[in-house]
């Protein structure tokens, strides 16, 4: 290896003070906006007042609410929508890097420490979960109330009375340690072996991280889709799609891969990470472009199956974000598909633009906010039906969770070298040309 390239791969991520202090504004411009956002939805002007309201009437006394709406629970609707989707990247981030181990991928190689540090979200992501759960389980999760399951009680729910063996409250939070426990275990154990291999230079920390991936893969295959019956589908526990998992897995894979992307070119940009080329890129544009399509094909797969079997139980879903509720959510569900598909479609179609910082940059930002908009359609309607809104609370919210995102992630970055110097691949990653 030339004593340049050695130079390059020894190359460690510095957390400035500078750095930081512009995340500590970020989430202090998020405080400022949460707490506007309450005190605007306390007073009465932060939420959507539904003309119809017939129609939402008729929604609330289906999921067997009577009461006035209680503005915590647009609260605790927004804290989770963005526990679940920065979750999602960060497990993401891990299942990126064990399949690329278990391709034996080299063109990655030498970027394999961004999604890496992902995962080191995940405990925060887990904390956040259980106190929203553990507060705000009532507003969220229509299964979690009395009397649903009381043949006797005048709120017995037949069907949520069936499902009642998978959703319970002591099953659900036994399943959620699952997911969260093994998916942290996991990333430790990369990171560990992966930093291991840095000091002693042998390829067997490699192998074992093989092993570690492959395993994590299967285990990932059952528990990607169960957390996303958990934390997503069941909000709307009278529907149901044999899709679901594969739609919010594709959504939460797609927003990880554009957060690598744009953390590498942010890296890039400031003088990092120099054994990256236009190459690998390229590489990075494709898989954006080659997944925001596959959750294209899951989104109208999902639909078209409902649309075609017009089974009521099943259709109401897409209803209530297509008309229901005076037309309240009929501008973001398409905007959805614009954002998430026709954009990142026509923009990276062509070979010069996945080559580009810019293009990606713009690109990866898109997709990220078009999907963080995607889980809000997942999750607002059947939460808080005509009463959600898009103002300060959302934003703030958004913004406290982005800052401790990316404080979490560069604080991880900044831990070990960018660059896994002892990694068996890396000189095909050197050499990658396309």
């Amino acid at each position: 290896m030339k004593l340049e390239e050695k130079l390059v791969i020894d190359e460690r991520f510095v957390f400035t003070s500078k750095a930081k202090n512009k995340v500590f504004t970020i989430i202090g411009l998020g405080l400022f906006l949460f707490a506007l956002g309450i005190y605007m939805v306390m007073s009465g002007g932060g939420h959507h007042e539904d003309a119809h309201g017939a129609v939402q009437a008729a929604g609330h006394a289906a999921e067997g609410h009577h009461e006035a709406f209680n503005w915590m629970t647009r609260v605790w609707v927004n804290l989770w929508h963005n526990t679940v989707f920065f979750a999602g990247v960060s497990v993401m981030g891990v299942f990126i890097v064990a399949y690329n181990y278990v391709a034996y991928a080299g063109w990655s190689a030498g970027l394999i420490r961004v999604p890496m540090s992902f995962g080191s979200f995940l405990p925060y992501a887990f904390g956040i979960m259980l106190i929203v759960f553990f507060f705000g389980h009532h507003d969220l999760f229509h299964w979690t109330h009395d009397g649903l399951t009381d043949p006797n009680s005048p709120h017995y729910d037949r069907i949520i009375a069936g499902k009642s063996g998978f959703l319970n409250t002591p099953f659900y939070l036994i399943r959620m340690v699952i997911y969260f426990s093994l998916w942290i275990y996991v990333n430790h154990l990369i990171r560990k072996n992966s930093f291991a291999e840095d000091i002693n230079g042998t390829h067997t920390y490699w192998h074992k991280n093989t092993i570690v991936c492959t395993v994590f893969l299967i285990i990932f295959g059952v528990t990607s889709s169960m957390s996303a019956w958990d934390f997503v589908m069941s909000v709307d526990p009278h529907w149901f799609s044999t899709m679901f998992g594969w739609y919010v897995f594709a959504s939460w894979h797609v927003s990880a891969i554009a957060a690598v992307t744009l953390i590498v070119v942010l890296l890039k940009e400031r003088g990092y990470l120099t054994i990256v080329t236009e190459n690998h890129l390229h590489d990075l544009g494709k898989f954006m472009f080659a997944f925001s399509i596959f959750w294209t094909y899951i989104w109208f797969s999902q639909f078209l199956l409902i649309f075609y079997a017009h089974i009521p139980e099943e259709t109401v879903y897409f209803l209530d974000r297509m008309k229901n509720f005076g037309n309240h959510y009929t501008g973001l569900f398409y905007l959805n598909i614009f954002i998430n598909f026709i954009f990142p479609f026509l923009v990276l179609m062509t070979r010069d633009a996945k080559r580009h910082m810019i293009i990606l940059k713009i690109v990866s930002i898109a997709i990220l906010f078009g999907h963080w908009l995607d889980f809000y359609l997942m999750l607002t309607p059947g939460t808080l039906k005509g009463n959600s809104g898009f103002g300060p609370l959302e934003i703030g919210t958004a913004l406290v969770f982005l800052g401790l995102f990316i404080y979490v992630i560069a604080n991880a970055l900044s831990k070990a070298p960018l660059v896994a110097k002892n990694h068996p691949m890396l000189e095909e990653s050197l050499h990658h040309n396309i």
